[in-house]
């Protein structure tokens, strides 16, 4: 896709790096992109996803800013609080690049929207708070053959990986689902939700940053995602971890679990 002189000028640190250049721009461009929660995880991801030209950004939220959320959420600011997120999060995106389409979507993601919303983007990006939604986007995902990055946040440690559970892998293996790694979502209650267990703000922006890495990197195709690897960092001791995981033929969604639909 042609960029034109603005965005020539714009991206030019981009097209300087050959692996991404003029083509690898283009394909950012006519990539369509969807974040599922506008958050702490989604705000730096919509901000780095917008400036490096993302023709089209889905956002879904149903929440409204509230003043907790700023020590963290970056892309709304204190004249948005009580404003659907999707709004701030649009309007946030406009200021920052004019080239890019925000399609708002307001509503809580479930298990019947995840698949249809899924098929309608190149890319999803999953930064919500919530056991059930990471669980009905995933299995959208590998429905819709869709890949799939996706974090989540502690108090102090984060973890990131991406999901390409539709292919197969070098070694003719089918690539792992989500449900590889956490079969299942934990019992309620066991794990506290921000507002109880708190989360340190900066961290929220490290790993929002590192999905819009794996985002760009899905879209261009440079370097090595991770795939089959949980990325684990731990902000208290300042440190980075990989787990690889592998293809589990008991899991429930492709696996002997499974009726294999789909």
């Amino acid at each position: 896709m042609a960029l034109n002189p603005d965005e020539i000028e714009r991206y030019a640190r981009h097209l300087v790096l050959p692996e991404i250049g003029g083509p690898g721009q283009g394909r950012l461009k006519a990539a369509r992109v969807l974040v599922v929660g506008a958050g702490g995880l989604g705000a730096p991801l919509i901000q780095y996803l917008a400036a490096a030209g993302i023709g089209t950004i889905g956002i879904v939220d149903d929440d409204t800013v509230s003043l907790s959320n700023l020590q963290r959420q970056i892309i709304h600011g204190t004249p948005d609080v009580g404003r659907p997120k999707v709004e701030s999060a649009a309007d946030a995106v406009a200021r920052l690049n004019p080239h890019v389409a925000v399609v708002a979507h307001p509503i809580r993601i479930d298990a019947a929207s995840a698949e249809a919303l899924a098929a309608d983007y190149d890319v999803v990006a999953d930064g919500s708070d919530n056991f059930a939604t990471r669980y009905a986007v995933s299995d959208a995902c590998y429905r819709a053959r869709r890949p799939l990055v996706t974090a989540a946040l502690g108090r102090f440690d984060g973890t990131l990986t991406t999901i390409r559970a539709h292919e197969t892998g070098p070694d003719g293996r089918p690539n792992p689902t989500y449900r590889c790694l956490f079969p299942n979502p934990p019992p309620p209650g066991t794990v506290p939700p921000c507002a109880e267990a708190g989360v340190l703000g900066a961290l929220a922006g490290v790993m929002g940053s590192l999905m819009a890495m794996e985002v760009i990197r899905a879209v261009t195709d440079f370097g090595e995602p991770l795939v089959g690897r949980l990325l684990m960092v731990d902000a208290r001791a300042m440190r980075f971890e990989t787990l690889g995981y592998a293809f589990d033929e008991a899991n429930p969604l492709s696996g002997s679990g499974s009726s294999r639909e789909g």
